[in-house]
């Protein structure tokens, strides 16, 4: 077999089914990332799959075929057909947030309907977990709730709230609350960065709850949608009062994870048959 290149240049999918998007990961040999898509999840859990993983292959320049692995995660993981095996996204996550981010000793998981905080050892398996309350979800979901209200796009939202001088002060207790502040702030004419840099303070003092709840301590790693937001991410910096890990691959941690898992798993199959 020419010693051990079976082992070398395989290709493995990691697929993270969320309520909101799903996200698709090829690595190669469990390290290298070559490529990574993501879209609208919808409906039709193994067609959202099916067409972001098509994507990814496409943007990877390979033929389908050399994909040797398939491991899906998040919500909708047992909806893929065309999964070699399903993991649970607390276990992808924390995988790949280690592989991008090796120091990492705690990891916050923010996405559209509530947020996580793990704690890992260096061996990289979770040691405490926690996940916030029912009335404080939404994190993401919540600060599409403040768009819809202050007409501002989505995708703008962290950008006008950096420009805030002076923000005005929310509930971080109840996001029903926070809602009804933000609705009477904005008939108040209450300056909108004001009221978006809030409303982001506002999420930042529930998920943060979460975080402590485990143990703060250096590296944290951002993962989930508001990775993406920097209005979130500085705000979190500055309660924390430490730096956090805030790459944008960490927005495909899950898929990066369940790839790297694959890889794994993949590895002891062709060692066992050879």
């Amino acid at each position: 077999m020419g010693g051990e290149n079976f082992l070398e240049n395989m290709i493995t999918a990691g697929i993270d089914i969320g309520t909101k998007n799903t996200k698709v990961v090829l690595l190669e040999d469990g390290q290298k990332i070559l490529a990574k898509e993501n879209a609208a999840t919808g409906y039709d859990f193994n067609k959202a799959a099916e067409q972001t993983f098509n994507k990814a292959v496409l943007e990877s320049g390979l033929n389908r075929d050399v994909v040797e692995y398939v491991v899906s995660t998040g919500f909708g993981r047992y909806r893929v057909s065309f999964r070699d095996i399903n993991v649970t996204d607390i276990t992808t996550n924390a995988k790949g947030a280690r592989l991008l981010h090796p120091n990492t000793s705690c990891i916050l998981d923010v996405g559209a309907g509530n947020a996580r905080a793990s704690k890992i050892d260096e061996n990289g398996r979770i040691v405490k977990f926690r996940s916030t309350e029912k009335c404080a979800a939404g994190g993401g979901g919540f600060l599409e709730k403040i768009a819809f209200y202050t007409g501002v796009q989505l995708g703008e939202l962290g950008d006008v709230a950096l420009t805030s001088k002076n923000p005005v002060n929310m509930s971080t207790i109840c996001s029903v609350l926070a809602e009804s502040e933000v609705i009477n702030l904005v008939t108040q004419e209450v300056p909108m960065e004001d009221i978006l840099m809030g409303a982001h303070l506002s999420v930042v003092g529930r998920v943060i709850l979460t975080l402590r709840q485990v143990g703060v301590q250096p590296e944290v790693t951002l993962t989930g949608g508001l990775v993406l937001n920097s209005a979130f991410v500085k705000a979190l910096e500055e309660k924390l009062g430490m730096k956090v890990n805030s790459s944008k691959d960490l927005y495909y941690a899950g898929a990066v994870g369940a790839a790297s898992l694959g890889y794994k798993r993949l590895m002891r199959k062709k060692m066992s048959n050879n």
